[in-house]
C-alpha cells in the first residue's frame, strides 16, 4: 500500500497538473504578453491592442496563487493532523525531516537526506525550467535585442531571484512539486509559439491603406530595379536589425514599345555595351532601366545599369556583379530571363527579357482582387515552379511581394533576386539585418535564426492571400502591429477567407504555408507544388502543371 506521504505527492502532482491544463489558454496569453513587452522594450510599438497585456500577466499570476492556497487548504483539511502535513505543509527547514522520518519510519539521517536533496532538486528545476521559458519566448522569432535588452536580462535575473526566496523563505515545501509541474507545462508550451487569435490583433483600420506597410525602407530589401517608385516613409524600426534606407528604386520592366516609356534625357548615354538606348523605363536613387535594342537586331530588351554618380561605389558594384550571377543562374520558367551582361566604359549593365503586362501590385491597385478561382490557382502554381527551379539550385529569393511578381500575358513571373541568398547562408548582398518587405516576411527573418526555402514558401502564402484579397494577410496599422501579427496573432482571418471561398483546397496549403514553425511548411518549392497537386479538388491533370497554368491564366483580364 502507498504510505500518507506518497498519496499526498501524488495527490499534489495530479492537482497541480489538471489545474494548470485547465487554465492553458491563461497561459498562452501571459507568455504572449511577455513576448510583446520585450518587443516593446526594443522600440517597436508592439503593445497597442494586445491580446491580454499586463492583465494576461496578473492573471496567471493570480491562477499560481490561488493554485498554491488550494493545496494547501487540501493539505490542512485532509491530512493537518498529520505528521505528513507537519513535514510538508511549512516552508523549507532540515528541521522538519523528522516528522517525514516518523510518518515513514526510515532514519532520521537518511529522512533528511531526502528532504533536503528533493526539495533543492525540485527547486533548481523550477529555477531552470522558468529560465528556458523565457528565453526561447525572447528569442523565438523577435529580434536578438529583445533578449540581450539590459532591461530584461534584468527581468528575467529579478524574476528567478523572487522565485528563489518564495520557495526557500516563504512557501510550504509542498508547493515546489507543483511550481514544477505547472513550469514544465509552460517551458512545453514556449517552445513553439502559437497565434492566440487574429481577431485580437488591433490591426483595425482600412487594410488597403495598412497595405503600405510593406513600402517600409527600413525593412525593404536593398534597391529593386523593378519595383514602383514609392515615396519613402519613416515608420521607427529597431536600429540594431534593420538596414539602412535605401533610396527610392526604379520601376519595373513592364512596357511593351518604345512609345510607353519616357524619352531620354540630355544627360543620358545613348548606346552601353552595344546596345542603343530608346528610351527609359523607370529610374531611382541608385540605377535606371532602360529602353535598348541591340545594335544589328530587332530585339528589344530591359536594360539596367548603375547610375554614374555611383560608380565609385565599391559595395553597391560588388551586389550589381552578385544580382548578375544570381539571375543568370535562375531558370527561366516564370522568370525574367537574363539575355546578356557586361561592362562598359567602367559601367555594369543587365540586358534582361522586356516583359508586357504590369506587376501584381498595380493589379490590385487598378482592378482589385483576382475573383476567378481558376487564374489564382495558376498564380499560385506559376510562382511554385519559379520558386522550385530556385530552390533546386541552392538559392532563397527572401523577397518574393506583388511588386515583384509580373502579370504577362503568357502567365506571372518572378522577379528581383536582389537579396537572394546561397541556403547555407551565405549572402549575396551587403551585410545587414533583416533584408526582405515586412508584410510579407517570415518569423525567422526577424531573429537570428537561418533563413531557408521555408521563408519563401511564407512569402509565397501571403502573396496568393494578397492577390486573393488585395492586401497582404498580415497588413497592420504600423510596423509594430505588423510584426506583432507576424510572430504573434497570426493573419488576418478575413484574408484567409477570400481564398477559402475560391479554391479550399488551395486554402489549406496556405494555411500550412504561414505556419509559425518553418519545420511545419512545405520545405522548398518541390515540396509546394506536391502539396498543391494533392489539394486539387479533382485529379491532377494529366496534361501537366504548365497547361494548367496556361487554362487558368487565360480567366483573367489583364
Amino acid at each position: 500500500m502507498l504510505s500518507a506521504l506518497n498519496v499526498v505527492v501524488l495527490l499534489m502532482i495530479g492537482a497541480a497538473l489538471l489545474l494548470r491544463l485547465a487554465t492553458l489558454p491563461v497561459l498562452v496569453r501571459a507568455q504572449t504578453a511577455t513576448r510583446l513587452r520585450a518587443l516593446t522594450a526594443t522600440g517597436v510599438d508592439a503593445t497597442a491592442g494586445a491580446p491580454g497585456g499586463i492583465g494576461a500577466t496578473v492573471g496567471e499570476l493570480a491562477v499560481g496563487l490561488l493554485g498554491i492556497a488550494g493545496v494547501v487548504v487540501f493539505l490542512s483539511v485532509n491530512v493537518g493532523g498529520s505528521f505528513v502535513f507537519k513535514g510538508l505543509g511549512q516552508p523549507f527547514d532540515p528541521a522538519n525531516a523528522r516528522y517525514i522520518a516518523y510518518s515513514t519510519h526510515m532514519a532520521l539521517d537518511l529522512a533528511r537526506t531526502i528532504y533536503i536533496a528533493t526539495f533543492v532538486t525540485c527547486l533548481l528545476l523550477c529555477l531552470l525550467f522558468s529560465y528556458l521559458t523565457q528565453r526561447k519566448l525572447l528569442t523565438a522569432g523577435l529580434p536578438r535585442q529583445a533578449w540581450s535588452a539590459g532591461p530584461t536580462q534584468a527581468r528575467v535575473i529579478g524574476l528567478l531571484a523572487v522565485r528563489a526566496a518564495l520557495g526557500i523563505f516563504l512557501l510550504p515545501v509542498a508547493m515546489v512539486l507543483p511550481a514544477l509541474v505547472f513550469q514544465i507545462v509552460a517551458v512545453l508550451v514556449s517552445r513553439k509559439p502559437k497565434p492566440v487569435g487574429a481577431g485580437d490583433g488591433g490591426a483595425g483600420g482600412d487594410a488597403q491603406t495598412a497595405e503600405a506597410a510593406q513600402a517600409s525602407p527600413v525593412f525593404q530589401a536593398p534597391p529593386n530595379p523593378y519595383a514602383p517608385t514609392v515615396p519613402p516613409q519613416t515608420p521607427y524600426v529597431p536600429t540594431q536589425f534593420a538596414p539602412p534606407v535605401p533610396p527610392t528604386p526604379p520601376a519595373p520592366p513592364v512596357v511593351s514599345s518604345p512609345s510607353v516609356g519616357q524619352p531620354l534625357s540630355p544627360h543620358d548615354a545613348r548606346t552601353i555595351g552595344g546596345y542603343r538606348l530608346l528610351g527609359r523605363i523607370g529610374s531611382g536613387g541608385m540605377g535606371t532601366v532602360y529602353l535598348a535594342q541591340r545594335q544589328g537586331s530587332a530585339t528589344q530588351v530591359a536594360l539596367k545599369t548603375i547610375n554614374l554618380e555611383l560608380l565609385n561605389d565599391a559595395e553597391l558594384l560588388r551586389r550589381f556583379q552578385r544580382e548578375s550571377e544570381v539571375l543568370a543562374m535562375v531558370p527561366g520558367a516564370h522568370t525574367a530571363r537574363v539575355l546578356d551582361a557586361g561592362v562598359d566604359a567602367g559601367r555594369p549593365y543587365l540586358a534582361m527579357e522586356l516583359l508586357d503586362g504590369h506587376p501584381l501590385d498595380v493589379h490590385l491597385r487598378e482592378q482589385g482582387p483576382i475573383r476567378s478561382a481558376e487564374a489564382l490557382r495558376a498564380l499560385a502554381l506559376a510562382l511554385a515552379v519559379a520558386l522550385s527551379g530556385v530552390h533546386r539550385l541552392g538559392l532563397v529569393h527572401r523577397d518574393l511581394k506583388p511588386a515583384n511578381i509580373m502579370l504577362t500575358t503568357a502567365g506571372p513571373r518572378l522577379l528581383d533576386f536582389g537579396i537572394a541568398a546561397i541556403v547555407d547562408g551565405t549572402r549575396l548582398t551587403a551585410t545587414g539585418g533583416g533584408p526582405g518587405t515586412l508584410t510579407y516576411m517570415a518569423p525567422e527573418q526577424f531573429g537570428e535564426e537561418r533563413v531557408g526555402p521555408a521563408a519563401d514558401v511564407w512569402a509565397w502564402a501571403c502573396c496568393v492571400v494578397c492577390a486573393a484579397h488585395g492586401a497582404s494577410p498580415f497588413a497592420a496599422t504600423n510596423t509594430g502591429a505588423v510584426i506583432r501579427r507576424i510572430v504573434d496573432t497570426g493573419p488576418e482571418p478575413a484574408a484567409l477567407a477570400a481564398v477559402q471561398a475560391l479554391d479550399p483546397g488551395l486554402a489549406a496549403v496556405v494555411t500550412r504555408a504561414l505556419a509559425i514553425d518553418p519545420a511545419q511548411r512545405p520545405a522548398d518549392g518541390t515540396a509546394l507544388l506536391a502539396a498543391l497537386a494533392a489539394a486539387q479538388p479533382t485529379a491532377p491533370d494529366p496534361a501537366g502543371v504548365h497547361d494548367q497554368i496556361t487554362r487558368g491564366w487565360q480567366t483573367l483580364a489583364l
